[in-house]
């Protein structure tokens, strides 16, 4: 029987009087991953970070309960644990990993100063040992080239790579518990089927504790042995990852299951429309770097190359394909966010490529774009009176004697209340907020709607919702959506057809049903089998690694 590396009991985390953990007990063994997973503001996140106690730093306290970690055949607890013990034990004995590596790993310093520094602090190593360590470290996690990349900053590494390189920090002492804060939720599947894979991998060889919190049912049948459902701060069930998946006991569970997509439910039927509202034909985009020497231009970076696709009226347009392929960059190139090199794009009718800014700003009312992150989207300033209306007023689609009419029917077509409209976009929740971008786009009657992984950030009964919505409004309006993911489940329960994009190039379209049953490119395949099954009884403990450079584009 595994011993216990983590014992919590009875955990409260308070923000001011407001009460995020209510209570929380369970317990985290050796060569165990427990999963915690829940909404958005469930407590998963202040739960994982009130073990290290850095819910102080971001302005929370432990009100209550024990933290008990596993020390010299006894337990510490890290609740009332003095802050320069902690210092010693944080990226030691107890690690963290979080969402965004981007966010967490010091932009001005290079990887090697940063993998070195765990070295030279808990090890207590010179500079050059703490490299050579560091090297080790990365070729551990399977990172390519591990020397040259210490020389390298965090902006030279794919998303993939930055992850990496977190995990390579900590697990660079070995440590007994490994929290992970939703790892893989911004990573294509591919990537993220790379990164459970190590995981597992490196809990085995070290035999440590996971503490693996994420929103992705299809992640936590991967990966976890027991799984604890947070809801409101509240444990509502604890089983075995099978017994959970099988038999869910609580009511809650059982919603977050029914709204997890899964990858063969069946894709969307039923003809659209003959009228075409998008047309691309041979679109490339090309970034330019900085002259070389002697006044000769290096080629620049190929990022779309040579595009062709369509939408039809009514229609949605699945795009996948790995982080860096070219999805974000094509649909930024189809509206003119970013400029072309070459190639035709045709809106509703009128041709985009070649016309000048005036002209261009005025046929962007046919088309409208919901991007990943809605907070970052909306003006924290405005209300959402003069957020969803804006569009409208720069196109003169609306009167200003009718403006708040005109607000509150948008936002109660997206399934807001009136009085929404008086509110700021800080007082919305993550979906609630995505809902006025759709509410924003929807304000100049487009006839396209390009959602850029709308709902990627989202927990998945809230993706749930939005997607609906979009369904629903596609259903009502006939509206068409060029709709991009990482989340192929996701992808084929919304769309009618799939393009597979790798490397700049679409290499494969279809109906979702060919796509995704028959797929034809040796790149399409190996993007299916690393989408994680919600199914225990499927997981795949030796994730096959994709070998991208060996396809044939």
């Amino acid at each position: 029987m595994n011993d216990e590396v983590l014992k919590v009991a009875g955990l409260k985390v308070a923000f001011g009087s407001f009460e995020a953990v209510k209570g929380l007990s369970f317990d985290v063994l050796e060569r165990q991953t427990l999963a915690l997973v829940g909404e958005s503001g469930s407590g998963k996140s202040a739960t994982a970070l009130s073990i290290l106690r850095l819910i102080e730093r971001e302005g929370g306290c432990i009100a209550g309960g024990e933290i008990q970690l596993a020390q010299n055949g006894g337990f510490l607890d890290l609740a009332g644990l003095p802050e320069d013990r902690l210092t010693g034990l944080r990226g030691n004995q107890v690690s963290m990993v979080f969402q965004e590596p981007m966010t967490s790993l010091n932009p001005v310093l290079r990887i090697g100063d940063q993998v070195s520094e765990v070295f030279i602090r808990h090890r207590a190593m010179n500079r050059k040992d703490a490299l050579l360590a560091s090297a080790q470290a990365l070729e551990e996690v399977r990172i390519p080239d591990p020397v040259r990349r210490l020389g390298q900053y965090p902006h030279e590494l794919s998303g993939g790579l930055r992850q990496r390189v977190m995990i390579a920090m900590a697990l660079a002492c070995r440590p007994k518990l490994l929290i992970a804060d939703e790892p893989t939720t911004a990573l294509d599947v591919t990537t993220q089927a790379e990164i459970l894979k190590l995981i597992k991998t490196l809990q085995d060889e070290i035999g440590m504790g996971v503490l693996f919190i994420t929103h992705d049912m299809g992640v936590v049948a991967e990966i976890a042995d027991r799984v604890v459902v947070l809801k409101d701060g509240e444990k509502v069930e604890e089983a075995d990852v099978f017994d959970l998946f099988q038999r869910p006991e609580a009511p809650y569970s059982r919603r977050l299951m029914a709204a997890t997509p899964k990858l063969g439910d069946g894709s969307r039927t039923g003809a659209a429309e003959a009228q075409t509202v998008l047309s691309v034909e041979g679109l490339s985009t090309r970034f330019q770097t900085k002259a070389r020497l002697f006044g000769k231009r290096d080629p620049g970076v190929l990022a779309v190359d040579n595009v062709s696709l369509h939408v039809r009226k009514g229609e949605t347009l699945g795009l996948v394909g790995e982080s860096g392929c070219g999805k974000s960059t094509l649909a930024r190139s189809i509206l003119r966010l970013i400029e072309p090199e070459c190639g035709r794009v045709e809106i509703g009718g009128e041709v985009l490529t070649g016309l000048p800014q005036k002209a261009l700003r005025a046929s962007r009312k046919h088309a409208q774009m919901v991007f990943q992150d809605p907070f970052a989207s909306l003006n924290p300033r405005l209300p959402v009176r003069d957020l969803v209306t804006e569009p409208a007023r720069i196109h003169g689609v609306a009167n200003a004697g009718g403006l708040r009419d005109f607000a509150a029917s948008l936002v109660v077509r997206v399934g807001l209340e009136e009085d929404a409209i008086d509110r700021f976009p800080h007082q919305f929740s993550g979906g609630q907020r995505q809902r006025l971008c759709i509410a924003r786009a929807l304000s100049v009657s487009p006839k396209l709607i390009v959602a850029d992984e709308a709902v990627s950030a989202l927990d998945v009964s809230i993706a749930r919702q939005i997607t609906d919505l979009m369904l629903d409004l596609q259903k009502r309006e006939g509206l068409s959506f060029l709709f991009i993911s990482h989340d192929i489940a996701v992808v084929e329960r919304v769309s009618h057809r799939i393009a597979v994009m790798y490397k700049g190039r679409v290499v494969e379209t279809g109906p979702c049903e060919e796509v995704l049953r028959q797929p034809k490119h040796a790149y399409t395949r190996q993007l299916l089998a690393a989408v994680p099954n919600p199914d225990p009884a499927r997981r795949r403990l030796a994730v096959p690694t994709p070998e991208p450079d060996k396809i044939a584009v």
